[in-house]
């Protein structure tokens, strides 16, 4: 999805193409720089990633094993490497970032392959995985192994947590992992009003991709593991995954100012509002057509080509589905409600031809 027609002329601009494009916290950039005095030891035998693991059992629960790493794309492939082997399969939906997004990297470094379920909301359910349950035991079929939920799906629905611990309780009753690709977590449950524990550990997950730089991170992620018996080995799997940083303290406080002071949610709330707030205001212009539920912090929303491309010149989006002009709309822990004004205000311009 190439972005045309904008020229970049140095004037900073918030846009609305993506929750990456946004820059670091400036609460994330001063741990960083507080971190970054004298030596310490390297691969995270630091006190600043000893603190920040403290932190995240403090918040996820006691029980879990936290592992940091650079990517929202080595957590998920990591992930599933940990929980399964070559033969297995992983049930995804199929606008999933494991399946859409990865550049075939779980298939590659996790030698594993994806059973993927078509759904109009991101989600998938318990009909979705018994469909792939009549293979097990079958030698010509990988096996379905892992379940991996996506929350907030790529198209922003939340699984409420009564849904994963359904789910939750199915796979294990089925002898099968539950993964939750967290890349929006804090979305998810800024929207649902419920805590990052009771959505995970609560509910019986039992690996987390956890996100962060959708959130204001520079680029810090991590990999949760809740029952201690699939942690076990993970350290190496990082390393040959090349997630392995060095100077790991600068990742692992990145996360800890995340987790203090209730930043993490104090940002998705904001995102979450402006893209309520971002909807209202397109629901106004006559020939915008809004065409999912808005529950986190994305829009998507039918756009004429023509008006796309006037947008375009000052704002960037991406289009999510070609064949019907549908536009997916971001917005970010730091976009204000005069980006909402300037786009709403921009869109309403294009559409009347007053451009």
């Amino acid at each position: 999805m190439k972005i045309e027609g904008l020229k970049h002329t140095g004037t900073p601009r918030n846009h609305f193409a993506s929750d990456n494009n946004s820059p670091a916290h400036p609460a994330v950039m001063e741990a960083i720089l507080d971190a970054n005095r004298g030596h310490a030891l390297a691969y995270g035998d630091d006190y600043y990633t000893e603190r920040a693991s403290k932190l995240l059992k403090e918040t996820f629960g006691t029980s879990c094993d936290p592992f940091f790493v650079y990517t929202g794309t080595g957590a998920n492939t990591l992930c599933v490497s940990a929980l399964a082997r070559s033969y297995n399969a992983v049930i995804c939906s199929e606008n999933a970032h494991l399946n859409s997004a990865e550049c075939g990297a779980p298939e590659k470094f996790a030698g594993v392959k994806l059973y993927t379920v078509p759904s109009s909301s991101g989600k998938i359910t318990f009909s979705d995985v018994e469909a792939f349950l009549s293979y097990r035991g079958n030698q010509h079929y990988s096996q379905p192994r892992v379940i991996s939920l996506t929350q907030a799906s790529d198209l922003g629905i939340c699984y409420s947590v009564e849904e994963v611990r359904q789910l939750c309780d199915f796979a294990h009753a089925n002898n099968m992992y539950v993964h939750m690709d967290g890349a929006r977590i804090y979305n998810a449950c800024a929207a649902l009003g419920v805590s990052l524990k009771e959505m995970t550990a609560d509910a019986g997950l039992d690996a987390l991709s956890l996100g962060g730089t959708k959130n204001g991170l520079l680029g810090s992620e991590a990999v949760i593991f809740f029952r201690p018996e699939l942690a076990e080995g993970f350290q190496y799997i990082r390393k040959q995954g090349m997630q392995l940083a060095s100077k790991m303290r600068f990742l692992a406080v990145q996360m800890e100012a995340l987790l203090t002071d209730g930043l993490w949610l104090n940002n998705a709330r904001h995102a979450n509002y402006m893209a309520r707030l971002l909807k209202e205001e397109l629901d106004g212009i006559p020939g915008l057509e809004v065409t999912r539920p808005v529950q986190t912090n994305m829009v998507y929303c039918i756009i004429p080509l023509k008006a796309v491309e006037e947008i375009r010149r000052r704002y960037l989006f991406y289009i999510f589905d070609e064949n019907r002009s549908e536009a997916r709309l971001v917005t970010n822990y730091d976009t204000a409600a005069e980006d909402v004004a300037g786009f709403a205000e921009t869109a309403r311009k294009a559409m009347t031809g007053l451009f």
